[in-house]
């Protein structure tokens, strides 16, 4: 009789391997479900004539309904847990969103908080899911796991739905017990992110309209008023004002080589883009941005934000404060502003505290705020008052992003109007002169 090796899972939720004879693989699967257990993988090593045949991956008895059970039908192959769905071009339905991933991470800190084991949790979770791609994706987190991956290396291998923020604080979770709490932080932590990016977003939306109107009122105006007006013009046969010229010109170009302008742009954002994706690239965008008037000292104030909420989120959970700072140093997002923490995290593994440590960093954290958090640390409530700066600073940080954008606005109608008063005084220009001429 066949000899089949099995891993399973029991009702706790741990792994249990094993082996039992069977006549088939059918058998086995029964056997296997009839000792209370969830089969993960089936094998089947040979029996008395010494064969050995390939490993046949079994899917869980849970999913075979009982009318097939009674039936003696073979459940269906499943498809590999490590395989993720294949991702459309476009993003849409393959892409994994932040509610998404908002939900799952909640859920599952609840989960663990209540003491359902880890394996069971993302099973109820997988089942749970409604969205095809979130099921499959936390199937294939599940089944790593089962592997005997850890919960952050297991979503390490997807970092298209897990940034490195989000692996490194679940392994600082996993590494000092206290991964509940961890996730209930990290989803807290997303929704404020969320938050504040809608508020960026919503403040931005209507500067956005106005420049794309300019856009599409310019160009309008240099491609069917003006060669409208171009004859009546050339066959005045006086010679024509300097701006009027110019505008003339600038029309006829775009007439005559708008598309290869178009081409021309494409290609440049596309080698421009390539170019930021390369360090050399980042680190010169990231210094170009700090550096500009008021975006600049806006960036660097949301930078700190999301850093001292996250460090004190860690340090609430129980993280050490040189694993914490590591963690939150990734936060940043300005590399330049990383490269200045990186300093200070060294300072700190040299036995510096860390206000003083942070103060190197003046481009991120104000003389007031390192102070604050010297004094924090003396009292010994560093993760509470780091919290209560982030949330102040945010406030602060709305209020000036409102005030930018009110200031914002009139400039973008200033703009406009400047330039679409400019092509029509070009085109009154001439009248003036045709009159004059006529005279």
């Amino acid at each position: 009789m066949p000899l089949f090796t099995y891993k399973a899972l029991q009702t706790d939720g741990s792994a249990i391997e094993g082996e039992l004879e069977a006549v088939g693989r059918q058998e086995a699967l029964r056997q296997i479900d009839g000792r209370g257990l969830r089969p993960v993988r089936v094998t089947e090593r040979g029996g008395a004539n010494g064969k050995h045949a390939k490993p046949m991956a079994a899917k869980p008895a849970s999913r075979i309904s009982a009318k097939d059970k009674a039936a003696g039908k073979e459940p269906t192959a499943a498809p590999p847990v490590a395989e993720a769905p294949a991702k459309p071009l476009f993003g849409g339905p393959g892409k994994i969103t932040a509610r998404m991933l908002e939900n799952f991470t909640r859920l599952l800190s609840s989960l663990l908080a209540a003491g359902v084991p880890l394996s069971r949790a993302l099973t109820i979770l997988q089942k749970e899911a409604a969205n095809p791609v979130a099921r499959a994706k936390w199937k294939e987190v599940h089944g790593l796991v089962v592997d005997g991956l850890p919960l952050a290396e297991a979503m390490a291998r997807s970092p298209e739905t897990f940034p490195r923020v989000y692996t490194a604080m679940v392994e600082a979770g996993e590494t000092g017990g206290f991964l509940d709490v961890v996730l209930a932080q990290i989803a807290d932590f997303q929704a404020r992110e969320k938050e504040m990016r809608s508020k960026v977003s919503s403040a931005m939306m209507y500067p956005a309209i106005l420049f794309c109107l300019a856009v599409v009122v310019l160009s309008a105006l240099l491609l069917f008023f003006i060669p409208n007006i171009m004859p009546t013009f050339a066959s005045f046969g006086a010679k024509l004002p300097l701006l009027t010229r110019g505008i003339m010109g600038a029309s006829d170009l775009v007439r005559s080589y708008g598309l290869v302008i178009v081409i021309g742009l494409v290609v440049g954002g596309i080698t421009l883009w390539n170019w930021f994706a390369t360090e050399a690239g980042r680190r010169a965008w990231d210094g170009g941005i700090l550096r500009m008037a008021v975006i600049g000292p806006l960036l660097s104030r949301f930078a700190m934000v999301r850093f001292c909420r996250m460090l004190g989120t860690l340090l609430g959970a129980g993280v050490p404060l040189v694993s914490a700072l590591n963690v939150a140093r990734r936060s940043i997002g300005n590399q330049i502003l990383v490269d200045a923490v990186t300093a200070s995290i060294e300072s700190v593994k040299e036995g510096k505290q860390l206000g003083p440590s942070l103060g190197s960093c003046a481009l991120l954290f104000p003389s007031s705020t390192t102070e604050m958090i010297s004094v924090a640390e003396e009292s010994g409530r560093l993760d509470s008052e780091l919290v209560r700066i982030a949330n102040f600073e945010e406030g602060d940080l709305d209020r000036n992003l409102k005030a930018a954008v009110s200031l914002l606005e009139p400039l973008m109608m200033f703009l406009i109007a400047g330039f679409i008063g400019t092509i029509f005084i070009g085109m009154l220009l001439p009248i003036f002169s045709m009159q004059d001429h006529i005279k």
